[in-house]
């Protein structure tokens, strides 16, 4: 019985803890952590365009000011409107200037498609998530976007 209570107090006083780094200076906006310094990722909206395949969409620019040498960055985000559990991440194909991301229509040719990569979210705090890739991102442009919005965050790998 001692055991049971001494197990749930250092549970209780480990749950109690809260986060002591660097912390996002605006909500819904990742930022890309380096250490103890906090970068914020491009904003954009992208611009959905109907193919003769599929559906693209669009960001402008052909890079990002936003850049990392990490191949598997962390993001710091906090919650107020869009959940951290809603943010998939990207690859990007840069085209006549433009970063685009493609889906087939067609469902043969849908494993051709753009395929979210992995993420991990880890609570930090109350409304504060870190979001880190679970896989190698190799040099190239990425975002990542709330499911369902067209809204865009850029970042580049180099």
């Amino acid at each position: 019985m001692r055991v049971i209570l001494i197990a749930m107090a250092c549970l209780g006083a480990a749950w109690a803890q809260s986060y002591v780094g660097p912390k996002p200076a605006r909500p819904d906006l990742p930022y890309l952590r380096h250490a103890t310094q906090l970068i914020a990722l491009e904003v954009a909206e992208a611009r959905e365009e109907k193919r003769k395949e599929g559906t693209a969409y669009v960001s402008a620019g052909a890079a990002s000011p936003t850049r990392t040498p990490m191949a598997e960055p962390v993001f710091l985000f906090e919650s107020k409107s869009i959940p951290a559990e809603k943010l998939t991440l990207y690859k990007l194909d840069v085209k006549a200037s433009n970063r685009e991301v493609f889906f087939f229509d067609n469902p043969k040719k849908k494993r051709d498609s753009a395929r979210p990569l992995r993420l991990t979210v880890t609570r930090l705090a109350p409304g504060l998530s870190k979001l880190e890739a679970n896989e190698t991102l190799f040099p190239g442009e990425y975002a990542l976007t709330p499911e369902g919005s067209n809204q865009v965050f850029l970042f580049q790998v180099f």
